[in-house]
């Protein structure tokens, strides 16, 4: 699900598309806490567990993840200590996200 933004500044009109955490798929939102190398990242998710987060080969090479970024993870079915991350958010969006009351 996708959301559009507009900021309404005086220096012009920035559209900012910010990607929300699917309920229906288990997605939730975390943070980086800890790269442990090898595309696995220790990430404190939003339901107060902390849990070891493989990077999806879809973004590994994309995108750069460090630590503090706030992401959106999927837990696994079978091991609720871990999860997929799949989706890394920009400071613009972080700051709509904070604005908004989703963080």
């Amino acid at each position: 699900m996708k959301f559009l933004a507009y900021n309404n500044n005086n220096d012009g009109e920035a559209i900012i598309r910010v990607r929300l955490p699917n309920q229906r798929k288990r997605e939730m939102f975390a943070t980086a806490d800890l790269m442990l190398g090898a595309n696995h990242i220790r990430v404190r998710c939003f339901d107060g567990v902390t849990r070891t987060g493989r990077i999806k080969g879809k973004i590994k090479k994309r995108v750069w993840i460090r630590e503090g970024d706030v992401l959106i993870v999927v837990p696994w079915d079978f091991q609720d200590e871990k999860c997929d991350i799949i989706y890394r958010y920009t400071r613009p969006q972080v700051e709509w996200l904070r604005k908004n009351n989703y963080l």
